[in-house]
């Protein structure tokens, strides 16, 4: 009874900021009515021809080269940068792009995978009567409703949870996400609803039950950020525009007119990474979206420019799937800190995060301890007592670098902005930083029209509105049941064909390889417990990937869902891009270590090795050390005080069970932490210790020895796969 009181009361609370809302809300309801016509006409409006297929990276470095001069030249190929390439060729403008790293390196894939407008802003909005901040959201929930429809294979609504533990929180939460259903009118994604407790806990059975109230839902997007990104620039060099990775601008080229005298940016010198080429790229107008490196480039034009960017970072962590439901998403709306945190179903794991810390700017952001620890411990303040949050479980750590900036223009230049900035030097190089990703559209409009207006282009409006992305055209939820049907592949594997490749997954399962078995008939993993074939491999050479980072985490998304399972995968990866990129054996130990650096720095692999070091401490009771000893010794039958493979061997032969010697080697090396090539006592005891504590888990070690001590007295088959544990 209080309950529904309480949700009936808040119907009486703010009315007169419900009604400002509704009445902005009808006039963009109205807008957006008469606007679908208008989308549709924009989607169609294109006059400039798409190909079935786009160029290789040596025909686009060819047009590079070779192009007396582009209408517009884009450095940066994040999200925002192959927007704008996107933006102007489908104006009809000669376009480039050219990207330093890959395509998505930076903090375009380091997302939290969400397409929202920001619930935390239209409460400061609405608090604040912040009228900049309300539309900075009502302009997020559109662009979120046209990226839902232009790649719905790499998108979907989502449900999330907020859970209440206080009465009085209740109605005041229900008033907040309804206006946030309200701001986006006819574009809302599904009403938000409140749920019992009894619901809530049947909804999201690991929610902490103590004091709970009920929940409230609402319904935001969520996508794989990295592919997006990347669907968005292959969608460009479709519709003709010049895209490059791995092609650095060294500096900016510039003319003096003739007539005033002022120098004007008219190109860029750049350099192929690869061969180490240089060459010049002319431009009539040259764009700069290069989002935490906004001011390298602006001090390229101008070396006594005041910084604008204000580079802030966010850590993120993956942990197993089953410490959230499939589809149900978690809000944490006040932290102990006062940041926002969410935990969320991604690629059938479990995404937390984020962080909010002043940064440098760096190409290689590193995750901290102290940040990992920190959203433990706000997943654990959420999280039922019966659902132990081990360190031990975080699978993939990584760090992104979100750029807010100060206006240049603003009076009060200290203020960070919260949206878009677009701005013009006195040489025409036109600057679009800070925004969010779900905006990128609309903010690559925005530059687009200020640089026809700047340097006097010729073409019409934005034609980006409902244009489909690459691989969307002819997907639909059951594409993959097609692909089961007609290349007899896995479910699993042809579901995550399906929601990467959109339409395009067919030619990824033409040269998927056959498997030899009944079933599958075709498409070989790259590792057993995720759907990652060394077909996407071969495709993902067609699609730029010219490095084993780009493959594990840009193209699949494994350094991003399990680093040790990206780690497994490096050799087969490895391997086949040498033989599509004519590598040699050096180039592939380089592009080995390189990959293992990125995954121990980058991925949270290093905070990995510093939860089980040869100084941790061996926290165990007496009864503990006897029994693990034991287990030691079975193998250790010799009493060395240390076990080799060939000890290991010997027990598992002794109970007819057969692992692969490189196997064995790989389980030893977890914990061989001084990696002479044998486990001592003191690193096996750490282990279990560590185990105990829950900073290590899912050691095939560990398992190993355990199953094969009960084995001696049953004689079963012994599994060595990993069980998912993490970092």
């Amino acid at each position: 009874m209080a309950f529904q009181k309480a949700v009936k009361g808040t119907a009486l609370i703010g009315g007169g900021a419900i009604a400002t809302v509704f009445g902005l809300s009808q006039f963009s309801q109205y807008r957006n009515k008469h606007g679908t016509f208008v989308h549709v006409q924009a989607a169609e409006a294109v006059t400039v021809p798409i190909k079935n297929h786009y160029p290789t990276r040596e025909e686009q470095i060819l047009a590079l080269q070779t192009t007396s001069e582009f209408d517009v030249l884009v450095i940066g190929g994040g999200a925002t940068g192959c927007g704008c390439a996107l933006d102007a060729v489908t104006r009809g403008l000669k376009t480039a792009l050219l990207e330093r790293d890959d395509f998505s390196s930076g903090t375009s894939s380091r997302s939290t995978k969400l397409i929202h407008g920001g619930v935390r802003y239209l409460q400061k909005a609405i608090m604040k009567l912040d009228f900049e901040q309300y539309k900075m959201v009502k302009e997020a929930l559109e662009e979120r409703a046209n990226l839902l429809e232009i790649a719905p294979h790499l998108s979907a609504p989502l449900p999330i949870m907020l859970p209440v533990y206080k009465w009085w929180q209740l109605p005041y939460y229900w008033f907040g996400i309804k206006l946030y259903d309200l701001v986006a009118g006819s574009q809302c994604l599904k009403s938000s609803y409140v749920l019992s407790k009894s619901r809530a806990l049947e909804l999201f059975p690991m929610l902490r039950k103590d004091e709970l109230v009920g929940a409230i839902v609402y319904y935001d997007g969520q996508h794989n950020d990295a592919r997006m990104n990347l669907a968005i620039a292959l969608t460009a060099a479709r519709y003709g525009a010049a895209t490059a990775n791995y092609a650095e601008v060294l500096r900016l080229l510039k003319t003096t007119e003739p007539a005033s005298g002022k120098e004007r940016v008219c190109g860029v010198r750049c350099r192929d990474v690869l061969t180490g080429q240089e060459f010049d790229v002319k431009a009539k107008c040259v764009i700069n979206a290069t989002g935490p490196f906004t001011d390298s480039v602006r001090k390229m034009d101008d070396q006594e420019v005041p910084n604008i960017c204000q580079p802030s970072a966010g850590v993120h962590i993956v942990m197993p799937g089953y410490y959230s439901p499939d589809n149900m998403g978690l809000l944490d709306p006040a932290t102990s800190d006062g940041r926002v945190i969410f935990f969320l179903p991604w690629e059938k794991m479990t995404i937390a995060g984020t962080t909010d810390s002043p940064t440098d700017v760096t190409s290689h952001p590193i995750p901290t301890e102290e940040d990992i620890n920190f959203i433990l411990n706000e997943v654990r303040n959420y999280l039922s007592v019966d659902v132990e949050v081990r360190r031990g479980d975080v699978l993939a750590a990584w760090s992104g670098i979100r750029p807010l900036v100060t206006d240049p223009n603003s009076k009060d230049t200290q203020s960070i902005s919260r949206n878009h900035v677009v701005t013009i030097s006195d040489s025409g190089l036109v600057t679009i930083a800070g925004g969010k990703w779900t905006t990128y559209r609309a903010m690559a409009q925005d530059t687009i029209d200020a640089a026809i207006q700047a340097h006097d282009l010729k073409a019409g409006s934005s034609k980006t509105i409902g244009l489909q992305l690459q691989g969307a055209e002819d997907w639909s939820p059951t594409l993959y049941i097609r692909l089961v049907q007609d290349y007899g592949l896995e479910s699993e594997v042809a579901q995550h064909l399906a929601s990467t490749y959109g339409d395009k997954a067919f030619d990824v399962a033409k040269i998927a390889q056959v498997t030899g078995k009944r079933w599958p008939i075709v498409g070989k993993r790259l590792v057993s417990e995720f759907p990652y074939i060394e077909a996407e491999v071969v495709y993902g050479v067609k699609e730029y990937a010219r490095t084993a980072v780009d493959m594990i985490s840009r193209r699949t998304r494994l350094a991003f869902l399990n680093v040790q399972a990206a780690e497994e995968a490096l050799p087969r990866i490895v391997d086949i891009m040498g033989k599509e990129l004519k590598w040699n054996e050096q180039k592939k130990k380089e592009e080995l270590e390189a990959a293992k650096k990125f995954l121990y720095y980058e991925m949270g692999y290093k905070v990995k090795s510093d939860q089980l070091t040869d100084s941790s401490e061996i926290s165990l009771v007496p009864s503990d050390i006897e029994r693990y000893k034991k287990r030691f010794h079975m193998f250790d039958k010799d009493k060395k005080g240390f076990i080799t493979i060939l000890d290991v061997q010997r027990v598992l032969e002794s109970i007819s069970v057969q692992i692969a010697e490189n196997t064995l080697h790989d389980i030893l090396n977890e914990v061989d932490l001084n990696k002479n090539g044998q486990v001592e006592l003191n690193e096996f005891l750490q282990l279990m210790s560590a185990i105990q504590k829950g900073h290590v888990s899912g050691s095939r070690l560990a398992v190993l020895m355990k199953t094969a001590e009960e084995n001696l007295r049953q004689r079963v088959v012994i599994p060595v796969d990993r069980s998912g544990g993490g970092l």
